[in-house]
């Protein structure tokens, strides 16, 4: 009675162990499908970010205005195109550790590997964070100006420009802390082995 009672709760706790596996491996599914989804919609709405204004060129008072085109482009600012090439690394990298993970469900190699994800889940926060930063950056510049150097406010001229990227750069944040729950979730299952 008392063996069959230890074989029973052997039995639980291998159950309980299982069901923790198989619900990490389902949020681990979730966050990186998520974090896909958020990487590449930022990088694909700041990709295609692009404004064109009629704005007056005025030479001399006593001359009528010339009227020009101005363009507003995501590939003018470096710290714009950083920030898409992140972005799009960052949904690469979410796609094909999605499908390392779905189709890698044992084996030998499966502890380097998993260790190789989680360094790429760290590089990727790293990445993320810093190209977020970048844009946001440029972003308030665009949107305050900075007197001491004499740069003009562009928001005011460029509204639907400006929204896109302040849209892309909140997306971009949410793929980010998708990234970085990844990694809690990879380093506590760590831990939970050890």
């Amino acid at each position: 009675m008392e063996v069959s009672n230890n074989m029973q709760k052997s039995n639980d706790k291998q159950g309980q162990a299982n069901h923790h596996a198989i619900e990490f491996g389902c949020s681990e599914s979730v966050l990186r499908v998520l974090a896909l989804l958020l990487t590449l919609t930022a990088a694909i709405l700041l990709g295609l970010d692009k404004q064109t204004k009629i704005v007056p060129l005025q030479l001399s008072p006593s001359l009528p205005p010339f009227y020009l085109p101005a363009v507003a482009k995501y590939t003018y600012v470096s710290a714009y195109v950083y920030f898409v090439a992140a972005n799009s690394i960052a949904c690469a990298f979410a796609a094909i550790s999605l499908v390392i993970a779905c189709t890698n469900k044992g084996g030998g190699k499966q502890s380097f590997l998993r260790m190789m994800i989680i360094v790429a889940d760290l590089v990727m926060v790293a990445l993320l964070f810093s190209s977020i930063g970048a844009a946001t950056s440029i972003g308030i510049v665009g949107l305050k100006g900075n007197s001491h150097l004499q740069w003009k406010k562009v928001c005011d001229l460029f509204g639907k420009f400006c929204h896109q990227v302040m849209a892309s750069v909140a997306l971009s944040l949410l793929g980010a802390i998708a990234f970085f729950l990844l990694l809690i979730i990879s380093v506590s299952k760590l831990q939970k082995r050890n």
